[in-house]
């Protein structure tokens, strides 16, 4: 699989270490997620209990486990999009990173496919772009667990639960 457009030659030089990282294979990939998200978290539990094709480790974006394993890698990035690293140095963002990762599981590996024709580019593009505007909108970009606002009005939290938010101290609820 061909490295992400958004990947800079520099990211692919700064890991790939002086080899041509696109010609080496891939046998294994580390996903760097936003460990402080609920979703990130929720996806990252769901590819660990996968059948693998080829291993794929879970390691928080901006870590110190992320830091000592990527040392030359933009770690700010990797919060804000999924980034994928090969065993060969090769780096994948955003689209290409949530396909490749496809690309690693057995079940899934046909559709990693089909995605990566252009048009399966703009269709894996717009799903993308969906779970990134959820992430933002549901969990503000990094749920951890908190409460969260609508923007009617309503907040829940945890632990209370649903509450709407008064003006004034008189709520016209009914």
């Amino acid at each position: 699989m061909a490295t992400d457009q958004h990947a800079t030659a520099a990211d692919q030089h700064a890991t790939a270490a002086d080899r041509d990282a696109e010609g080496v294979p891939v046998r294994r990939l580390t996903v760097l997620y936003d460990a402080g998200c609920g979703l990130c978290r929720t996806l990252g539990g769901w590819l660990a209990r996968q059948p693998q094709l080829v291993p794929l480790d879970l390691v928080p974006a901006g870590s110190d486990a992320a830091r000592e394993l990527f040392p030359d890698l933009d770690h700010t990035s990797t919060l804000d999009e999924i980034t994928v690293v090969g065993d060969g140095g090769q780096v994948y963002r955003d689209t290409a990173a949530w396909i490749v990762v496809l690309w690693a599981l057995r079940e899934h590996r046909p559709l990693a496919h089909r995605l990566s024709t252009p048009s399966g580019q703009r269709l894996a593009r717009g799903a993308v772009l969906a779970a990134a505007r959820l992430r933002e909108s549901r969990w503000g970009g990094g749920w951890g667990g908190g409460a969260y606002e609508r923007g009617d009005g309503w907040r829940y939290d945890p632990y209370d639960g649903w509450a709407y938010a008064c003006d004034g101290g008189s709520c016209a609820t009914g």
